[in-house]
């Protein structure tokens, strides 16, 4: 946990301009139609064999389901069970980010809303009234200040909780359940629409994902909190159109289903968080200049507990998608470090 520091905007700058350099060859207009195309020779395009096999050995230590590498619009390689569906854990936080980014562009959303504002409270012990100044932008930034306990938090999480009241709204990141479970709520308040059924109808109809339905969507609720956590079951096909989808800042086959302005301010490092990541509005970012890998430079992601990652990086135009079927009650296995490790290696057989 980490005190509130502001960066300065070098990840946004290049994803802006990494994706400048994509648009000039015309790149980011190559959409996948009902499946993904393959490229032929991963080799002919500069890749090498040997080092996407080192990438999928990697992997294997940690029984990935499925991988998928796609740059371009096509896919580089993937192994494993990629028509899997599986539970994204909190990389559903970053779907839960596109949503909101659609609603403020319709004007149904206004991220200085505060807790108070919009008659948020929560079970005994019931929220303070300085709690209940957070506003909406807050809780997308990991920074309410409310250490309430929530529905569907990872093991440890009661005994690291912050104290009630120890730092007020804005001022301190703290990554936490409570502020995104009720961001759940907030959206369906103000959208007047289920998060589930937008999930489908608003991404995933629009960019053609081939698994996903209403019935992947599952809210748990626990005694702990009045919120309740909305998970997801994804694949990893899916997971890589959506990360297709902020590659090309919210464009999809010549329809905006994302507003532009917000996936770059959503995916910029507004905080320092922890792991040696920064984060935006419920999305990692890799920190500027901390990488040796220059390619790497600009890349934020969507992470979930036990390995479910997807990455998207703009300097290379690439997506990176993971998923690994953990099941309640299950060790994590892999985490976030496993999954940067896999970014180094396939940055590596890009041959950059």
């Amino acid at each position: 946990m980490v005190g509130l520091t502001r960066l300065a905007g070098g990840a946004s700058l290049f994803l802006v301009l990494g994706w400048l350099a994509s648009s000039a060859n015309g790149a980011d207009l190559v959409w996948p139609s009902a499946h993904w195309a393959t490229i032929g020779d991963p080799a002919a395009l500069g890749w090498s064999k040997e080092k996407l096999g080192n990438a999928e050995e990697h992997t294997r230590a940690y029984n990935a389901t499925g991988v998928m590498i796609v740059q371009d619009g096509k896919v580089v390689a993937s192994w494993g069970d990629v028509s899997h569906k599986a539970n994204v854990r909190s990389a559903r936080k970053s779907l839960l980010s596109a949503l909101y980014g659609i609603g403020v562009a319709e004007g149904r959303i206004k991220l200085d809303q505060t807790l108070a504002e919009l008659g948020i409270d929560d079970r005994a012990p019931s929220l303070s009234d300085s709690e209940k100044q957070a506003t909406i932008r807050d809780l997308l930034m990991m920074r309410s200040g409310v250490y309430h306990p929530a529905a569907y938090e990872g093991p440890g999480i009661a005994e690291r909780r912050l104290q009630r009241g120890s730092h007020p709204p804005g001022s301190f990141w703290y990554y936490n359940n409570w502020d995104v479970n009720t961001l759940g709520i907030i959206y369906e308040k103000l959208v007047r629409s289920s998060v589930f059924q937008d999930l489908e109808r608003r991404i995933a109809q629009p960019i053609g994902m081939e698994d996903f339905s209403v019935s992947d969507g599952v809210p748990v609720l626990e005694p702990s909190s009045g919120y309740p956590a909305y998970t997801f079951r994804l694949t990893v096909r899916d997971l890589a159109r959506f990360g297709w989808l902020y590659l090309n800042r919210g464009a999809w086959s010549g329809a905006q289903i994302i507003p532009a302005d917000w996936i770059d301010e959503s995916t910029k490092a507004w905080s320092r968080g922890d792991r040696g990541l920064d984060y935006g509005y419920l999305w990692w970012v890799l920190p500027a200049g901390a990488w040796e890998q220059p390619a790497l430079q600009g890349t934020y992601m969507a992470l979930g507990y036990g390995g479910q990652a997807l990455a998207i990086v703009p300097a290379l135009h690439l997506v990176v998608a993971q998923l690994i079927d953990v099941k309640e009650g299950q060790e994590r296995i892999a985490g976030p470090p496993e999954f940067v490790d896999l970014l180094r290696l396939i940055v590596a057989a890009a041959g950059s």
